[in-house]
């Protein structure tokens, strides 16, 4: 960690939902699908009640809110999100904001169990809508050790693989602030689809990113000069 300036490193949290309000509007074709994915797993689920969990898998789902966070030349925190109903907008307008200012060889993405959740969602959706993939997410032709991925919850298991850690409980343990004591990561498509609260979203996205910034600094024992936020909604 020692070799990566906090200025290299972008910060990020997406939220999702399931592609459609209920599981009766979803078309004939896909609630088949839905139904075959209930079922297997190991538990299998009843399709109509587990249908507000159909926005973890990118088939299934779409991304609402792309927050992000990253440090300037003045070590001053500044934060940002794009949000919205189209979700291809959102990609693009990430794509834009990521190829202009973290595309170099130098440059890191960072999230929280990001690895095995939002890198992978966010690559899945920019092909379902047809488009490119920035450079950043991009691991086509890269070696193991030229992925400019960080992801907090594989350097807190510090080689251990057994176990899934939280953010909210890394936050807890260090003594940091959790956004999940406005709502959290299950509420998010019943604020969405039901209570039409989109900026409400947008903020527990963004505290979930000052969230991620502080215990990344904790694990990689990064210190920096004081830092104020700025937030600036996209």
């Amino acid at each position: 960690m020692q070799d990566i300036s906090l200025q290299n490193i972008l910060f990020i949290d997406i939220e999702t939902v399931p592609l459609y309000s209920t599981y009766d509007e979803m078309p004939e074709a896909l609630k088949i699908l839905w139904d075959k994915k209930c079922n297997s797993f190991r538990e299998p689920k009843d399709p109509v009640e587990n249908y507000p969990r159909a926005g973890i898998y990118a088939e299934f789902g779409k991304i609402i809110c792309i927050g992000c966070g990253y440090f300037d030349e003045m070590n001053n925190l500044r934060l940002l999100s794009f949000h919205g109903h189209d979700e291809r907008t959102i990609l693009k307008q990430f794509a834009e904001f990521a190829g202009k200012n973290f595309s170099r060889p130098k440059h890191y993405l960072c999230a929280h169990n990001g690895k095995e959740f939002d890198f992978p969602f966010l690559c899945r959706r920019y092909l379902v809508n047809g488009l490119s993939l920035p450079s950043i997410l991009n691991l086509s032709g890269k070696k193991p050790w030229e992925v400019p991925h960080l992801d907090t919850l594989e350097l807190w298991k510090f080689g251990d693989y057994k176990a899934y850690t939280s953010l909210s409980l890394l936050a807890a343990i260090f003594g940091i602030s959790s956004p999940k004591e406005d709502m959290d990561g299950s509420m998010v498509w019943k604020v969405y689809w039901e209570e039409n609260d989109l900026l409400r979203i947008v903020k527990y996205c963004l505290k979930d990113v000052e969230c991620l910034i502080e215990v990344f600094l904790r694990i990689s024992s990064s210190t920096i000069a004081e830092t104020k936020s700025e937030m600036i909604l996209g």
